[in-house]
């Protein structure tokens, strides 16, 4: 159809299936990968030929019914987008290249916190990971992930989990425009992963390792250089209910807090038994600017 809409345009694909090719040579495709609909695995490497869940038993496709014929249907489908390729992509365009150093070479260093590089996290990371830090191309990541109803239909029960990256190398301008935000999974619902998220982070938490460990050769147009890039995730961006299933510690009860700990100031509530923080609430200091 866009064919015959621009004539004119001899170079646009003229089937689905090239659009598809093209998208993979551009490092632009994603991977399919079947899930367990108790949330147990992924059929993903050691599992990726297994006809049945290891932990629960239940079989990897859905029944076909009384014919007993059609093609295998997975309950659950995890869509994996492979984040090097695009992270590489970064350093081949000319537009992005050396904006990929700025929170090195051009941001402004007079202890105002203008982006996350001014931060004392940035800072502690450095001094803790000096050879990562040494190349200001190595790659910082920010991860943030929620749940979300994709019908914009509240009455209908769903939710499906975006995991997004933000590549906090380029400036504040840029790095969290929609361009430069990259999903790396797609979890899907009808229920959240809940504190089995990691079970469907397993594919880009192995992609993270081999950038971090080992690098990945990689061309850099405004240098005219290939270099080793590595790449880092320096932290987690979610609202407190996603914290939880991120982190692994319960954001609920007497323990609630993260930070504080066993020091939780916490009591329950004499009708209903609900835990209440009132302890918790912190003012600034009268001088504070």
């Amino acid at each position: 159809m866009l064919k015959d809409a621009f004539p004119m345009c001899d170079k646009l694909p003229t089937s689905h299936y090239e659009a598809k090719k093209i998208i993979k040579d551009l490092g632009l495709h994603y991977e399919k990968i079947d899930a367990c609909d108790n949330d147990c695995i992924i059929y993903y490497k050691e599992y990726g030929e297994a006809l049945e869940c290891p932990v629960c038993r239940l079989p990897r496709w859905q029944p076909k019914g009384k014919s007993g014929k059609g093609k295998n249907v997975p309950w659950k489908v995890l869509r994996y987008f492979p984040i090097t390729s695009r992270l590489q992509r970064l350093f081949m365009s000319s537009k992005t290249a050396a904006s990929m150093r700025w929170h090195f070479e051009n941001r402004v260093k007079d202890g105002l916190l203008r982006h996350p590089a001014d931060s004392e996290a940035w800072k502690k990371f450095d001094e803790k990971h000096g050879t990562f830090a040494e190349d200001p191309r190595n790659v910082r990541l920010g991860l943030a992930t929620d749940g979300f109803n994709p019908f914009g239909n509240m009455n209908v029960a769903h939710s499906t989990w975006p995991v997004l990256l933000f590549p906090y190398n380029l400036p504040p301008w840029m790095c969290m425009k929609e361009p430069y935000t990259f999903m790396s999974l797609l979890i899907p619902g009808p229920k959240g992963p809940g504190n089995d998220i990691d079970v469907y982070l397993r594919p880009l938490i192995d992609e993270l390792n081999e950038l971090w460990e080992n690098g990945v050769n990689t061309y850099d147009i405004s240098t005219q250089q290939n270099f080793q890039m590595k790449a880092a995730i320096m932290w987690t961006v979610n609202d407190f209910p996603a914290y939880a299933y991120m982190s692994g510690w319960s954001t609920k009860g007497r323990l609630a807090c993260p930070c504080c700990a066993k020091k939780t100031d916490h009591f329950s509530l004499a009708n209903g038994s609900k835990i209440c923080y009132m302890g918790h609430r912190r003012f600034l200091p009268k001088d504070h600017v």
